[in-house]
């Protein structure tokens, strides 16, 4: 199996839902295989490394590099030497790939042999030569330490710079935002995270393969449906079970369920970001009933641990699924009437349109993915273009809208409700009957890739056991890491008390992409 017509010798990983593909590749062979996949316009998914000294004396790392192509799923593993790992810089094609490559060489001491060399996860806490993802590397902890951050500066006449954060004023995860500013223009943004850091990746080690799904679903705990999910594919893949049609089922309905719930708490939010504190009484009085009714019909108010290797915890009765169908009408209604009041609404709209733009040609070259990414003409979604079951049966429509503004965001989000609500009736007026979990099994020296589009984005969750059977590396990505990068470009220009509004309107996760 050959792409791009290269020499790289492809071995299937994976045909459960969509076409995965594994290769071991030279440095040469990853940069002519970025060149040609960026020339085709395929994404960067995602990129990892891992610690193999204990199977290779000689090349001890590895840097793993995932990437969407038209079949499928495809990963590049390029073994890096034991003495000096190095590896070839790829954000030139791949400009999300360069804060990837810089938490491979805080995590791991494997380093881009260009580009950015600031630390980006190590805030002056660690030693110099702890790298938590080292497999002899001790766990331990460290005083925090004050940090001199090299932020880019602008300099000139009138420019001064704004440092937000990481702490804020509201109920929010830590995050710092450096504005350099004319006035009240924003000329620069640069941003700091990594202060939610928590040794997830490192904590999978050694857990069974059952077990690891309670761990995934807490990475990022407003997509824990799309997490259990993408972790259950890959452990799915690795012992080789199918679960049944009617877990699938129920997956999808959980992961719409999700879907709507936090695109109404956003729409609250940015209502209330520009003073309709009427529009955030609205919204998040139906998220309030919606995710009650999550409680009363499957356990968890915000679904964690509903979603199983093998496939679910929980099934749905008739009268459930009726609830769940007079729901979806009702929050339809309510739904439609709050958009008109939003769309005729002239200071929302004010606010709204022409701020934080991101342009479809630069969308395309940072590599947008999700919400923000159909906001700005980009046709991605995994649920159209890799549906899994039963997304393939359900044919769902991709919202897009070109403005990529706020406007365009909360356009997107109005979008997808009505149209999971819709995805929601037909799952539950169409559920096959039949069991909800199949046995899973523990294999030794296997690996597996699960993709899930989340509400976000999509979520990918890589995994690989050892010779016991148990997890030997598991690696989360969420689909912030793409983005996050993008909020920078969409400040630029706006005022500085729009920038709340901005990143709302983005609602990127600051724990999701510090694992």
């Amino acid at each position: 199996m050959q792409f791009f017509n290269l020499p790289i010798d492809f071995k299937p990983l994976d045909d459960h839902a969509t076409l995965t593909c594994a290769a071991r590749v030279s440095g040469s062979e990853l940069l002519a295989f970025c060149g040609a996949a960026h020339q085709a316009e395929r994404r960067l998914v995602a990129l990892w490394g891992s610690d193999e000294r204990d199977r290779d004396a000689k090349f001890g790392y590895a840097l793993h590099v995932a990437f969407d192509l038209a079949d499928g799923l495809v990963c590049l593993t390029l073994p890096l030497l034991t003495e000096n790992p190095e590896f070839p810089d790829i954000s030139l094609p791949f400009p999300a790939a360069d804060r990837m490559q810089r938490a491979v060489r805080d995590l791991l001491g494997a380093a881009p042999d260009a580009g950015d060399q600031r630390p980006w996860l190590r805030h002056a806490n660690w030693p110099a030569d702890h790298y938590p993802l080292r497999r002899d590397t001790p766990d331990a902890r460290y005083e925090t330490q004050n940090e001199d951050y090299r932020f880019v500066r602008v300099e000139g006449d009138g420019v001064h710079e704004v440092a937000v954060g990481p702490i804020h004023a509201g109920i929010i995860e830590p995050g710092h935002f450096r504005f350099s500013v004319m006035g009240e223009s924003v000329l620069r943004l640069e941003e700091r995270l990594g202060w939610k850091h928590k040794g997830i990746e490192r904590r999978f080690v050694g857990m069974g393969l059952s077990d690891g799904a309670r761990l995934a679903g807490r990475v990022s705990g407003d997509s824990t449906v799309a997490y259990a999910w993408a972790y259950s594919q890959a452990a799915e893949t690795i012992s080789g079970t199918m679960p049944p049609s009617r877990a699938l089922w129920l997956r999808a309905l959980l992961l719409e369920r999700e879907r709507v719930a936090n695109h109404l708490g956003d729409l609250g939010y940015l209502g209330n970001d520009v003073a309709l504190a009427f529009g955030l009484m609205q919204f998040m009085r139906l998220k309030e009933d919606w995710i009650r009714l999550n409680a009363r019909l499957f356990g968890h108010r915000l679904l964690m641990d509903r979603v199983i290797p093998g496939g679910v915890a929980v099934d749905l009765d008739a009268a459930g699924a009726q609830e769940i169908i007079d729901q979806c009408h009702a929050v339809g209604r309510e739904v439609r009437n709050l958009k008109r009041i939003y769309d005729e609404h002239a200071g929302l709209q004010d606010r709204f349109l022409a701020t934080g733009r991101v342009t479809p040609q630069l969308a395309k070259q940072l590599g947008v993915i999700g919400l923000a990414g159909r906001a700005s003409a980009q046709h991605w979604d995994l649920r159209c273009n890799h549906p899994c079951q039963p997304y393939d049966q359900l044919a769902p429509k991709m919202a897009i809208e070109r403005d990529g503004d706020v406007a365009a965001r909360a356009l997107v989000r109005f979008a997808e409700i009505v149209e999971s609500l819709r995805l929601i009736e037909r799952i539950v007026s169409e559920m096959p009957p039949g069991s909800i979990r199949a046995e899973l099994r523990s294999e030794p020296d296997k690996r597996g890739i699960g993709w899930i589009e989340g509400w976000r984005g999509d979520v990918l969750v890589a995994l690989e056991t050892g010779a016991d059977g148990k997890i030997r590396r598991g690696h989360c990505h969420d689909p912030s890491w793409q983005n996050w990068p993008v909020l920078e470009h969409a400040a630029i220009d706006n005022i500085v008390p729009d920038f709340p509004l901005i990143n709302k309107s983005f609602n990127l996760s600051y724990s999701g992409q510090d694992l």
